[in-house]
């Protein structure tokens, strides 16, 4: 028993008693011969006084009542010493597996309440195959003593039988053989009934929902490595709930397993130097775990989808379904049609392609598409979009034409895995499983990025108009050709005689 302060375990708190089973004249010489030797004489007599809360014929709860009581039966004074010598002794019952310590908090006294579940004491042939119980029982009572005293538990001395084994032979008569049960009729308020007496559901009930998928201490620590260096601040998660509790958000957030989260905190960085949890590392490692798990697993479907595949088309015959009979070719209505790309324009019209979108697997489709081989890259982005997200052929075909018409239209440079994963899962969020969802998807893309592009348009004719500005008008030479532009022979002397006197005193100047 894990107890910081003894002012939480006083004679005043309550307690009870549970335990599921009874016990035997052979369980009674194994506490005596097995079990004192180890723990002492007090702590088996704490056994039996747990034991007796309830009649030897029943099982289950006992009432509450303050551990008053147990002060009083065992002699001890209700004092600090008192408390530690009875911590001491449940504890060496603990440590043999003959007691299990809980305590419950109860909100509205703001108080605990203690439950000691009893555990019946193995038996001979257990006992003595598990190897921590034999090494304490040998260091207390020494070798020979064992040995003497697993010789006086079996009847046949040097554990030699009378018969040989080989030929032993199992003539039992099964249960079926001798009773008849009416399984035709089923008795729903019998079994109702065993379910509300059942002290184990009803002990339990209330903790399933809540624990169905959370881990506790024991099942991290038992598949620990003793030898890491984080092993410390692991056993502290026994008495700290809370960070259980991260642990347990961790796991039930990312689908964690047993073995997952023990090879999460035995990595650097996951605790603090005071032995804290860092949830936010923690989150980040789990997260990349989780994302290459989930890429493994999509990796193995891949491939055994390819196996079935291939096993399922030699076995069956080549276009036929598992009744023999050709497949039923879909007929596509005249609202949901599709305009034929160009390089389809020459080799069919516009009901055999839309038939053959609705009908063709998409790897032949994605053949129409090219005159040669089709590249990996595209086979394995198409092929993942199949098998693991699960896209009907038919949506898939439309995807293929929706994608083919970005790139001849411009509107997209190349096809990369993560623009077509995008659509795809856009697709499947927005339910898209039948051809004419399809169809009506990719028109409504069309519509929002035919907007996007006339609003991008107006913005930035707008922005010109207002964010810059004006240049100024520069006056250039006009043209006088025209004919209401022609000089008269008047104006024409006057000019060449102006003409002449600029000429005449240009040269007086020279001279």
């Amino acid at each position: 028993m894990l107890m910081k302060n003894l002012h939480h375990y006083t004679e005043h708190h309550r307690y009870c008693v549970y335990r599921e089973f009874g016990l035997s004249a052979l369980d009674d010489r194994m506490l005596t011969g097995a079990y004192q030797p180890m723990v002492g004489a007090f702590a088996v007599g704490l056994y039996r006084l747990l034991f007796q809360h309830l009649p030897g014929e029943q099982v289950g709860y006992s009432p509450l009542e303050q551990q008053r009581r147990l002060f009083m039966t065992l002699g001890l004074e209700p004092s600090e010493k008192g408390r530690k010598y009875l911590v001491e002794q449940a504890s060496k019952l603990e440590a043999v597996g003959l007691l299990q310590t809980s305590r419950v908090y109860i909100p509205e006294n703001d108080d605990y309440i203690y439950e000691y579940e009893l555990q019946p004491p193995l038996s001979p042939g257990e006992f003595f195959r598990t190897q921590h119980l034999t090494l304490l029982l040998r260091d207390k009572i020494g070798k020979f003593a064992v040995l003497s005293l697993r010789a006086g538990f079996s009847a046949v001395e040097n554990g030699d039988a009378p018969y040989v084994a080989a030929n032993k032979e199992n003539i039992s008569v099964p249960f079926y053989d001798i009773f008849e049960l009416n399984t035709h009729v089923i008795d729903y308020e019998l079994e109702q009934a065993l379910s509300e007496v059942s002290t184990s559901a009803q002990r339990t009930g209330t903790n399933d929902a809540v624990e169905e998928n959370a881990l506790n201490y024991a099942d991290i620590i038992l598949r620990f490595p003793r030898e890491s260096v984080n092993r410390r601040y692991v056993e502290q998660l026994r008495f700290d709930h809370e960070q259980l509790g991260i642990v347990n958000f961790v796991v039930n957030k990312f689908s964690l397993s047993v073995q997952d989260v023990c090879r999460l905190l035995d990595e650097d960085g996951v605790f603090s130097p005071q032995g804290q949890l860092l949830l936010d590392d923690l989150q980040h490692k789990a997260s990349m775990q989780f994302r290459q798990t989930k890429k493994r697993q999509e990796q193995q479907t891949v491939q055994a989808a390819k196996v079935v595949a291939l096993r399922q088309h030699m076995e069956e015959p080549q276009a036929y379904n598992d009744s023999g009979e050709p497949p039923v070719e879909h007929v596509v209505q005249m609202e949901y049609y599709v305009e034929v790309p160009p390089q389809f324009a020459t080799k069919c019209d516009i009901h055999q392609y839309n038939m053959m979108l609705r009908n063709e697997p998409y790897t032949r489709l994605l053949q129409t598409f090219f005159p040669g081989a089709v590249p990996d890259n595209l086979v394995d982005i198409f092929e993942k979009i199949d098998l693991s997200y699960k896209l009907p052929g038919e949506v898939i075909n439309v995807l293929i034409h929706y994608l083919m018409a970005l790139l001849v239209s411009g509107g997209e440079q190349r096809i990369n895995r993560n623009f077509v994963e995008a659509i795809a899962s856009n697709m499947l969020l927005k339910q898209v499983n039948t051809y004419e969802k399809a169809v009506q998807y990719i028109r409504d893309q069309a519509k929002v990025k035919g907007k996007q592009a006339a609003g991008a348009a107006g913005t930035r004719t707008r922005t010109y108009g207002k964010g810059t500005k004006a240049k100024p008008e520069i006056p250039i030479v006009q043209d006088i050709s025209h004919d209401g532009d022609n000089v008269s022979e008047e104006e024409f002397e006057e000019m060449m005689r102006f003409a002449q006197e600029m000429q005449a005193s240009k040269q007086k100047g020279t001279l």
